[in-house]
């Protein structure tokens, strides 16, 4: 269902509910309207029926809420981060508005460079999953469901760079890193665009920053600290799930469910009375899981395994493995 928000300097936004992966996992493209021209914050994946889920939102944008508004009308693309469920229909879009388009610097090759962006990173994709402990035979099968649904994504040009320091009519931008390195929100007055760094039921994928720099928890913990000094902050809207009234509360809400995490590591590790590898911990932490939702619980604990292990909380015991093997598997205990 098409969502209607006003803020309080007026800006109408409309929020399109796309599909943007064929499981059901639905994302949201947001129409402002009332700026200096018509912007599209996001984009969907592309894929199956993004595209034409997110044509039929806009068209219905002017049928059932009379606004003065056709496809060809939007000038600007906003992509809150480079993740392909928010910025796969970017070439689409592009091709059909011919609107510019703007990302965060630290997301820019993402777009720009596609194709290298994921060879790079399934490469340390892979050393991650060696480190973490994942036998050969399962290790391929995690690689190639990553690379699965990024298949139909191309390069495109970016036009501009969304910045702290620069407003765009009267939109405010705060990069907020962490679940992604070139992540931001999108401030209107009341209203906070909050992307995929706040939702309102779950606390946003976390991936270790060994994976990719300016991901992490530590960075990520950061970035909530960064949104909380925000003033007036009547509404939230994430790239996923419901609205959010209470953005405050839901910040504080998210700080305690990763210190939940930060401590059932330390209980694993300290409970099985011997070092754990990622994958050990993984499969204490998230027994159920399966398909996809392995490598994202097996990113999941890693970043909080990491951030642990920089906060000097836990330690590598295996060292002089460490240091005689290429790639082994890191072995995890409690610091002394």
């Amino acid at each position: 269902m098409i969502l209607k928000f006003t803020t309080s300097i007026g800006a109408r936004i409309y929020r399109l509910p796309l599909m943007v992966f064929p499981n059901g996992f639905i994302g949201y493209s947001y129409l402002i309207l009332d700026l200096d021209v018509p912007t599209l914050v996001d984009t969907g994946s592309g894929y199956d029926q993004s595209n034409q889920m997110l044509l039929e939102g806009i068209e219905a944008v002017r049928t059932e809420f009379n606004e003065s508004i056709t496809l060809t009308d939007i000038q600007r693309i906003i992509v809150t981060h480079g993740h392909v469920d928010h910025f796969g229909g970017v070439a689409f879009i592009a091709e059909q508005t011919g609107a510019q388009v703007g990302i965060h610097e630290l997301d820019r090759r993402v777009l720009t460079a596609y194709e290298e962006r994921v060879i790079v990173a399934t490469k340390d994709l892979r050393v991650y999953l060696d480190r973490a402990g994942i036998p050969q035979q399962h290790r391929q099968n995690l690689i190639d469901m990553y690379g699965f649904a990024k298949r139909h994504v191309r390069s495109v040009h970016v036009d501009f760079s969304l910045d702290e320091d620069t407003e765009i009519a009267g939109m405010r931008f705060i990069h907020t890193p962490g679940h992604c390195p070139g992540q931001v929100c999108i401030q209107l007055g009341d209203t906070l665009l909050s992307a995929d760094h706040i939702l309102s039921r779950t606390t946003p994928h976390q991936a270790p920053e060994s994976i990719t720099h300016y991901t992490g928890l530590g960075h990520y913990r950061d970035s909530l600290r960064k949104v909380a000094h925000l003033d007036g902050i009547q509404l939230a809207l994430g790239g996923h799930e419901d609205p959010i009234s209470d953005f405050y509360g839901r910040i504080t809400a998210i700080q305690q469910s990763h210190e939940r995490k930060l401590n059932r590591v330390i209980d694993l590790i300290r409970d099985a009375q011997r070092p754990l590898a990622i994958a050990e911990i993984t499969e204490r932490m998230y027994p159920d899981k399966d398909g996809y939702e392995v490598l994202l619980a097996l990113e999941e604990c890693g970043a909080h395994v990491e951030y642990l292990y920089q906060h000097g909380q836990l330690s590598v015991s295996n060292l002089a493995e460490v240091e005689r093997e290429d790639n082994p598997v890191l072995q995890y205990e409690l610091s002394r």
